[in-house]
């Protein structure tokens, strides 16, 4: 009997959240945006009509084919170097996609972590943790990141370990705060009286039920990590040449703004619309996620 009421209730939860989230317009052009995004991520080395790393030297600095001398084997254009734009974009992909579920996956495993230990920790260690993560969050996050990257070495890897424990803080203490939240609440009493330990507490009654705000930190983060992995690549601490990471397009590209626009135009609006569209995704989810914000 229970198991035909979960199978009833999965459907109309699913329902539920569909229903709440397609309400906003924008958090569904965001989706169908960052669907597209994650498309090009799979499958971009198979669609790219050129291999991104290729020098066509004979064809450096030409214009996207609708400008003269222009032409559609090389529809975006090239860079200094004679690489097809539109191929570097599409592989580029891949590698924001890449940087934005490492950084999320390792910044929220570790977050949750320590913010389930801080919500149930004594009173002393409890503080201890919060103060380090003041700390932390006390430095601007970029900066931290480039520090250490410095410190660990410019490469992308690097950069994705920076970004994700610049991170990590809001992580923390979202996870605290949700943490401290549901332990007033009777269910937790009622399995403390039951004899449930600290770890079936922890992660099997309380965490689950603190996932919705972690949920749309999450996709807010994802995109946080896209722009920072750009901004440490265009400053030369992240991916490095010739890898057709967006960030280091536009530093490849700096010298050559006034001169052919293409090739800054281009990674910048990548940039600008993945990030807008995840940022849109998220305000869709915050929506959908939090009771208090539903519509009745």
């Amino acid at each position: 009997m229970t198991e035909a009421v979960t199978e009833v209730a999965r459907p109309s939860a699913l329902k539920e959240f569909w229903y709440y989230f397609r309400e906003n317009r924008g958090a569904v052009i965001g989706l169908w945006v960052f669907a597209a995004f994650a498309f090009l991520a799979l499958f971009g080395p198979w669609i790219a009509p050129h291999d991104p790393t290729a020098q066509f030297r004979d064809a450096t600095l030409q214009p996207p084919f609708w400008q003269e001398g222009g032409s559609w084997t090389f529809p975006l254009g090239t860079d200094p170097l004679g690489r097809d734009m539109l191929s570097r974009l599409i592989v580029g992909a891949r590698f924001s996609f890449f940087v934005g579920v490492v950084v999320v996956s390792i910044a929220a495993t570790g977050g949750i972590l320590v913010g389930l230990l801080s919500g149930f920790a004594p009173k002393w260690l409890d503080s201890v943790i919060m103060r380090i993560m003041d700390v932390i969050l006390a430095f601007p996050s970029l900066l931290l990141a480039l520090v250490l990257v410095a410190i660990l070495g410019p490469s992308l890897t690097n950069a994705m370990i920076a970004i994700a424990i610049v991170l990590q803080p809001h992580y923390v203490r979202l996870t605290r705060a949700s943490v401290l939240s549901e332990r007033q609440k009777d269910y937790v009493t009622s399995a403390k009286v039951a004899g449930a330990g600290l770890p079936r507490l922890m992660f099997i009654t309380v965490l689950p039920n603190c996932l919705a705000p972690i949920i749309v930190q999450a996709a807010l983060s994802f995109s946080t990590a896209i722009l920072d992995a750009a901004a440490l690549g265009f400053l030369g601490m992240g991916a490095q040449p010739p890898t057709p990471e967006w960030g280091t397009m536009l530093a490849e590209a700096r010298e050559f703004i006034l001169r052919a626009w293409w090739v800054v135009t281009f990674p910048g609006l990548a940039i600008l619309v993945t990030v807008l569209a995840i940022n849109l995704m998220g305000d869709g989810l915050r929506d959908a996620l939090d009771p208090k914000l539903k519509r009745s």
